[in-house]
């Protein structure tokens, strides 16, 4: 598949993705009165499952071989997740509490700062074809 092709699958996942996002932000701050953060790390990680789920079998299906899904969810939080993790907590401390912007606002930013680089650790590290599993995180 061609990189364009593949550019385009990750962006229909993401915006999903970002509609679980910022619906479970939502929901979570909601309960979570003065908690953004947690909220934020929830909706985070209830996210990146469902990206997951859906990058394994639509973004990169071509991939599919005999890596473990275990394996490939490992390696798919250990980049994405990091990178969405840290890059969203740290983008919303600041956006939320510093700039004063509104909450799901911040959230939206945070999401589209981190595609990028979450798309290029997905390509060539979280799912690599299986004669490249042991390659080296790209930094």
């Amino acid at each position: 598949m061609n990189p364009l092709q593949r550019w385009l699958k990750f962006n229909l996942v993401g915006a999903m993705g970002m509609g679980v996002q910022l619906a479970s932000l939502a929901l979570f701050n909601r309960c979570m009165r003065g908690h953004y953060l947690c909220a934020s790390a929830a909706a985070i990680e209830l996210t990146l499952l469902h990206n997951f789920i859906w990058h394994s079998l639509y973004t990169w299906r071509d991939r599919r071989n005999q890596t473990p899904r275990l394996h490939q969810l490992m390696r798919f939080h250990l980049s994405n997740g990091l990178v969405s993790m840290l890059g969203n907590l740290i983008l919303m401390r600041l956006l939320v509490h510093s700039a004063h912007l509104p909450l799901l606002v911040s959230n939206a930013t945070a999401i589209l700062f981190c595609s990028i680089a979450n798309f290029c650790l997905s390509n060539r590290w979280a799912f690599v074809a299986s004669s490249c599993t042991n390659f080296p995180l790209p930094l």
